[in-house]
């Protein structure tokens, strides 16, 4: 009786043991650029720290539209050291298998590219960061 317990005992640890250690796997996110397609709200606030000459706090909130392909676009309004503008965002994105990604946009008037570094959460949202040298800049999308 008490081989057959312990029999029994390790029966259910393997199995759990076995079980746990597929779980993460059977769970794991493997993204695409085809995983980003939607429109998100984007709110987003830092600071420009150089070139001086555009030095100052920078805020946004706009729409970006991933299209499942590589390609983004967006408008909105961007507050540049309280100058408020309205811009267009045109550009492209990758997405990594874990979920991070970059993309690239041409900011309309303003004349300059910004770059990003983001991740997509387990809600689906982006936590999004400027990857420019001077600018510490950050927000969340979330789909629209």
């Amino acid at each position: 009786m008490k081989s057959s317990t312990i029999a029994k005992t390790f029966t259910i640890a393997a199995v759990t043991a076995l079980a746990l250690g597929i779980a993460p796997t059977a769970n794991a996110q493997a993204c695409t650029n085809s995983s980003l397609r939607s429109t998100f709200a984007f709110k987003g606030a830092g600071f420009i720290v150089s070139p001086p000459s555009v030095a100052g706090p920078f805020a946004d909130v706009n729409t970006l539209t991933f299209n499942g392909q590589g390609a983004v676009t967006g408008t909105g309004m961007v507050s540049q050291n309280g100058n408020i503008v309205p811009v267009t965002e045109t550009g492209t994105y990758n997405v990594n298998p874990d979920c991070t990604g970059t993309y690239a946009v041409l900011l309309s008037p303003l004349g300059f590219t910004a770059h990003y570094y983001f991740v997509i959460d387990a809600s689906g949202e982006l936590q999004i960061i400027c990857a420019d040298s001077g600018v510490a800049f950050s927000g969340t999308a979330r789909r629209q």
